[in-house]
């Protein structure tokens, strides 16, 4: 799941980041509303974690006008404003749900599964191909009901790819989405990358299942002939 985090202060931006990501999510942390609104708008997310008092823009404005925009994003206001009548303007500006601040973490990561759950659109719980599942839920990768154990970075990258099994993802989206447009990494980190998990789950004598298009990316290997 890819997740946009607007938040200003610095410390609990990283604090969340880093527990978002120990959690597999794929995050991108901005710290002002004109960053959050254009990010939203260029990239797209499945949930956009939106302080109210940003910087630059308000958190309320940001929302109305991604749902003028048709963003269909799940929207959920993190924010020290508890009052009934902030409540009921966050949720008419079109945000799905609402959590004040100080907040325990498990809550957070309850409220971003229900609002994936109620998009026109949820997530799967299991993805499958082949042998194999991918549990979005558990983060759990099996071959034939055996378990591999995978790295953060190698399950984000076979999360995008079977999510996307019936399309090429292309290095630069592969890039962006697990490193971020700032991400300051080698040109041969992906294909570094995508060998550690081949080693990992392909069997032995068989096809791997990321296949290279050469010169575009990567995809899943739909079919084995």
């Amino acid at each position: 799941m890819k997740i946009l985090l607007a938040e200003d202060d610095v410390r609990l931006g990283k604090l969340i980041s880093h527990m978002l990501e120990k959690e597999f999510y794929l995050v991108d942390w901005v710290r002002n509303g004109k960053d959050a609104y254009d990010q939203s708008v260029f990239v797209g997310y499945d949930v956009i974690i939106l302080d109210w008092m940003l910087p630059k823009e308000d958190g309320l404005s940001v929302c109305k006008r991604l749902r003028e925009k048709r963003i269909c994003s799940g929207i959920l206001f993190v924010t020290a404003k508890d009052a009934n009548e902030n409540i009921v303007s966050g949720l008419d500006a079109g945000a799905d749900d609402y959590i004040v601040k100080p907040f325990e973490f498990n809550e957070l990561l309850a409220r971003i599964r229900a609002i994936s759950r109620r998009k026109e659109k949820p997530l799967e719980e299991v993805v499958a191909l082949h042998d194999y599942t991918l549990n979005l839920h558990t983060h759990e990768f099996k071959r034939q009901n055996f378990i591999i154990e995978l790295t953060r970075k190698e399950y984000q990258l076979l999360e995008l790819l079977m999510r996307n099994q019936n399309q090429i993802m292309t290095r630069e989206v592969l890039f962006e989405k697990l490193w971020g447009y700032d991400g300051e990494v080698s040109d041969n980190a992906l294909d570094a990358l995508v060998k550690l998990v081949r080693k990992k789950i392909d069997v032995p004598g068989s096809p791997s299942l990321i296949q290279n298009v050469r010169g575009i990316g990567y995809k899943v290997r739909t079919m084995y002939v």
